[in-house]
C-alpha cells in the first residue's frame, strides 16, 4: 500500500454506546491523530456485540486490499467479549489458540486468580503480534501489521493507537486542497461536479442564505498538485462561463 491510498477503518464494539450508557471518544481521537499525520478515515462503525454483525463488518474491511483497522473493545474474558474469536475466524480462518507469551503475562499479573476466566484473554488468533498495555499490562493484539484490536477503555487504547501510528503509519502524504465560494445554488454547479474525476476529492456545501445571497462552497482535494491545479482552473473557467460570481476560499 502506498501512503496515499491507505483506507483506515475504525470499529467500535459499543452496545453501551448505542444504548446511551457511555459516550464514545474513540472516533474523535483516531480522527484527530490520523489527520495530524496526513491520513483520513474511510469509515467508522459503532456496532452492537452481535457476532454475526461483527463478522460482516470485519469481512468487509478484510476484503479491502488497502484497509487498516483499529478495533476497540470486546477482547476481555466475559461472555459478551466476541472480538478475539471473530477476529480469528475472519482474519485467520482458524480457531483461537493459546498465546504462551500472553498467558505468562496474565498469570504473572493475577497469580492464582488468573484461572479459570482471565486466562481466556490469552486465547488469540494465531501468529498475532502482542500490543503492550501500559495501564494494566494485559496485552492487546495486531494481525499482519494492518489489523489492530485494542481494549474499549480509552486510557488503555489511546496509548496503544499512538504507538501503532508512530511505528507503522507516522506520516502520510499531505492532501492538498483548494476552495471556491460560488454565489449560486448548488444545482447550478452539478454539471461541473459530474466532470470531476475520481482522482480529485470533491465536496460541495450549500448554505441557507440569511441575506438573500445564495452561496455554495466547492472544495477540491488531491495528493497530486498538478491534477488539483488543473481541475481548480477548470472550476474557475466554469464559473466564468456561467457568469457566476465567486471568491477564492481557504
Amino acid at each position: 500500500m502506498s501512503e496515499s491510498n491507505i483506507n483506515f477503518y475504525t470499529v467500535i464494539i459499543g452496545t453501551e454506546l448505542l444504548n446511551g450508557r457511555r459516550v464514545d471518544s474513540h472516533f474523535s481521537f483516531v480522527n484527530k491523530e490520523l489527520l495530524k499525520r496526513g491520513h483520513e478515515q474511510k469509515a467508522n462503525f459503532v456496532v452492537k456485540d452481535i457476532p454475526e454483525f461483527m463478522t460482516d463488518i470485519y469481512t468487509l474491511i478484510k476484503n479491502d486490499p488497502n484497509s487498516v483497522l483499529f478495533s476497540f473493545g470486546g477482547i476481555g474474558s466475559t461472555p459478551d467479549d466476541y472480538t478475539r474469536e471473530i477476529a480469528s475466524k475472519v482474519f485467520r480462518e482458524s480457531p483461537l489458540e493459546t498465546n504462551q507469551e500472553a498467558l505468562e503475562i496474565i498469570k504473572d499479573i493475577f497469580k492464582e486468580e488468573a484461572y479459570p476466566h482471565r486466562v481466556k484473554m490469552a486465547e488469540l488468533p494465531k501468529n498475532c503480534e502482542l500490543l503492550a498495555n501500559p495501564v494494566n499490562r494485559i496485552p492487546a493484539f495486531g494481525l499482519d501489521k494492518r489489523f489492530f484490536f485494542v481494549p474499549g477503555f480509552p486510557k488503555m487504547a489511546q496509548s496503544m493507537i499512538l504507538d501503532i501510528l508512530d511505528r507503522y503509519y507516522p506520516q502520510g502524504k499531505k492532501k492538498l486542497r483548494k476552495t471556491i465560494k460560488a454565489f449560486c445554488t448548488e444545482n447550478i454547479l452539478i454539471d461541473f461536479m459530474k466532470m470531476v474525476p475520481d482522482s480529485v476529492e470533491l465536496s460541495s456545501l450549500p448554505t441557507i442564505p440569511v441575506d438573500g445571497k445564495k452561496k455554495t462552497v466547492l472544495s477540491l482535494g488531491s495528493y497530486d498538485e498538478k491534477i488539483l491545479d488543473e481541475w481548480f482552473e477548470k472550476a474557475v473557467d466554469f464559473m466564468n462561463s456561467k457568469e457566476i460570481s465567486f471568491e477564492f476560499g481557504e
